[in-house]
């Protein structure tokens, strides 16, 4: 069973691989680096900033900053556990794949998949309050972890596990955050 599951997996990265071309190497490498999101996260950081005010939004800059560390680190200790391959080391598949970038790092699951859905789900849950177009921010994750595919680093199912524990990750963290704010956060 898990033969057949990790063959459609490389059957499916092969197809969504070979869609790329050299003409767009460049956008996807740019689109896989944090450092280029940095307007979008800044235009979000003064979205929330306007409804919550800067004091949560430094609280909520603080969970994320853990959450990423929690979320970044758990994937770390998943890929050296599990030590699959990155497609662009896999020799079934290395030599007829597009290969934009490579890494000598594991593959099982996707930090970057991780931490963009964590970092969106956990945004999305306030502004989903105050935004009806919050949902707009699962851009975000799909493009920059359809990036990893694109650059032949992540089977998909590194991509939809990460979404996985960032779906979660994300979650918990919110939750935690209610939780404590009243507590420890108020506005006085």
């Amino acid at each position: 069973m898990l033969e057949k599951i990790i063959a459609l997996d490389k059957e499916c990265f092969v197809f969504l691989n070979g869609l790329g071309s050299e003409t767009y190497d460049l956008l996807w490498l740019s689109l896989t680096k944090q450092a280029y999101w940095t307007p979008f996260f800044l235009l979000v950081f003064y979205f929330l900033q306007k409804k919550v005010g800067w004091k949560n939004l430094g609280i909520i800059l603080i969970f994320i900053a853990i959450l990423v560390v929690v979320a970044d680190q758990t994937a770390n200790l998943f890929k050296n556990t599990v030590q699959r391959l990155r497609p662009c080391n896999d020799p079934e598949i290395k030599d007829i794949i597009r290969i934009v970038k490579d890494s000598k790092s594991f593959s099982f699951y996707s930090g970057h998949a991780t931490n963009s859905m964590a970092t969106t789900v956990f945004v999305f849950l306030f502004f989903k309050r105050y935004y009806k177009l919050g949902f707009l921010l699962f851009l975000f994750p799909l493009i920059f972890a359809y990036s990893r595919i694109y650059l032949g680093l992540h089977f998909p199912l590194d991509i939809l596990t990460g979404y996985f524990f960032g779906a979660l990750y994300g979650v918990v963290f919110y939750k935690l955050y209610c939780y404590l704010q009243p507590k420890y956060f108020s506005q006085d």
